[in-house]
């Protein structure tokens, strides 16, 4: 198979077949473009250059527009993040029409779009016009929300484990940037939603193709809505968690230090250079340090009476 990462020329009928060059109807498929590539797309194919920055603007919206006989559509597609901290991200995959020239274009390393291109070879399924293929790149993108959305549910049950033992803030904050995922996946599921519902009335868009992309992408959002409620109750949860085994830590450290000033305070009075009834004994020294034993295990004792350590 092609390298993904580099303009490919791809037909869609049976299955999804590469080309050498450029042919009516076929689809372009560049990722992470060059300087080489936007210049063969701006002066060769004359693609406006306002809709690639539009593309390369990681915070673009959902939605179509139209520039002279130029067609732009953007939707959000998942990807992971280069910062360890922030599992994934959403950015937006350009999807320009004119006449018979349809082109994506996506300025982020997508697991999406090649595992799309695999899949299909190996099903054999092509594309019959520009919206199917908007279609199915909307189908694989909702798919690919579930797949990050597992991914994402195994590292919250990897730092429910920590938090369960933790004093820490690390794995709090850890949810805190797994939290962000779920916001950002919220906000490009609504926005693919609604720029679904833009292409409905469109010719040539299969009904039942429509239907699946509908469900693929309702079972999506419910599904990320639901684990970012899971997780903002498990943060407060886990929130006041560490906040009492900090208190229990405090409680215990105190408990040992009252228990530790006990001899302290016994030799202190022992200690002074005033007469006391043990100033001649030879077995002075031995009693204290008995006596501020037994006085001390008491104390622990009590305390452990009390089930207070």
């Amino acid at each position: 198979m092609e390298d993904c990462n580099m303009k490919n020329y791809i037909m869609g009928t049976n299955g999804l077949i590469f080309v050498k060059e450029r042919i009516p109807n076929c689809w372009i498929n560049i990722e992470e473009p060059t300087s080489a590539e936007i210049q063969y797309l701006t002066q060769e194919l004359k693609v406006p250059l306002s809709f690639l920055k539009d593309i390369e603007d990681v915070d673009e919206r959902p939605r179509i527009e139209n520039e002279d006989d130029w067609q732009i559509i953007i939707i959000r597609i998942p990807v992971r993040s280069n910062d360890e901290k922030l599992p994934f991200i959403t950015v937006p995959l350009g999807i320009i029409l004119k006449g018979d020239i349809i082109v994506t274009v996506c300025y982020y390393k997508s697991e999406m779009l090649s595992d799309f291109i695999s899949y299909s070879n190996r099903k054999n399924i092509g594309f019959s016009g520009k919206y199917d293929l908007l279609l199915k790149l909307l189908l694989s993108s909702s798919v690919w929300y579930l797949k990050y959305l597992k991914q994402i549910n195994i590292c919250i049950k990897s730092c429910e484990k920590e938090l369960e033992k933790s004093v820490r803030n690390q794995e709090l904050q850890a949810l805190l940037q797994i939290e962000k995922c779920f916001v950002f996946f919220i906000t490009s599921l609504k926005g693919n939603s609604i720029l679904l519902s833009r292409i409905k009335g469109k010719p040539g868009i299969d009904s039942d193709l429509l239907e699946d992309v509908e469900i693929e992408m309702k079972q999506a959002l419910e599904t990320t809505n639901v684990y970012s409620d899971i997780l903002s109750g498990m943060m407060d949860a886990y929130a006041s968690v560490i906040g009492n085994n900090m208190n229990n830590i405090m409680k215990q450290l105190t408990l040992i230090s009252i228990i530790l000033m006990i001899p302290t305070l016994i030799a202190s009075f022992y200690g002074m250079n005033v007469p006391n009834a043990l100033q001649d004994n030879p077995f002075g020294l031995t009693i204290i340090v008995i006596t501020s034993l037994l006085i001390s295990s008491c104390g622990v004792l009590l305390c452990r009476y009390r089930k207070w350590l």
